[in-house]
């Protein structure tokens, strides 16, 4: 049964950490969320309104996390699933964070990350030559850091599934689900 690291914080987009979640354990498989400290943390819900220039956000769900991040032991993990929100935009300053997101990197394990979630896969050096999407105003990021933004619902470049919001939400977790199901039939 595939052991998924699901990393994430205050600020955290509500709809990309549940879904994420639940999917995930619909096909029987373990999820542990991991967070800076072992607490509840407040997510929340990233929306878009009529005359807005961009999403606006309202308070979300609480979130238990059942693990702290220098509690984690990645070698444990068969995946990793980066979900976006505000908190990726702190999380890639927290040193054991990236450290964490670089264990599956540098292992070739699967990652998932939605949205402002590939922040942490840049600052773990893991986009480098990779093609990949994520929430559009982030493009010159993804260029700074060496890889090719397309805006798609999803991208999948080796082990690397990404998307764009959590209106990709389906496609995102179909072809991460579809990875992980290819690699446990190895």
């Amino acid at each position: 049964m595939p052991r998924i690291l699901l990393i994430s914080g205050d600020a955290g987009e509500a709809q990309e950490i549940y879904y994420a979640k639940y999917r995930l354990e619909e096909e029987g498989w373990k999820v542990d969320i991991a967070a800076p400290e072992k607490r509840a943390f407040l997510s929340v819900v990233h929306d878009f309104e009529p005359g807005f220039d961009t999403y606006t956000e309202k308070a979300g769900y609480r979130v238990q996390a059942d693990v702290a991040f220098d509690d984690v032991d990645p070698t444990v993990y068969d995946a990793l699933v980066l979900p976006g929100g505000r908190a990726p935009e702190y999380l890639r300053n927290n040193p054991k964070a990236v450290a964490l997101v670089r264990h599956f990197v540098e292992t070739g394990k699967p990652i998932g990350a939605n949205c402002h979630g590939p922040l942490l896969v840049m600052a773990a050096g893991g986009v480098h030559g990779k093609t990949l999407t994520c929430y559009p105003d982030l493009e010159p990021d993804v260029r700074a850091a060496g890889a090719e933004f397309v805006n798609r619902d999803v991208v999948v470049d080796g082990s690397l599934v990404t998307v764009r919001g959590w209106p990709d939400n389906g496609p995102w977790m179909r072809e991460f689900v579809r990875m992980l199901k290819a690699r446990q039939a190895k």
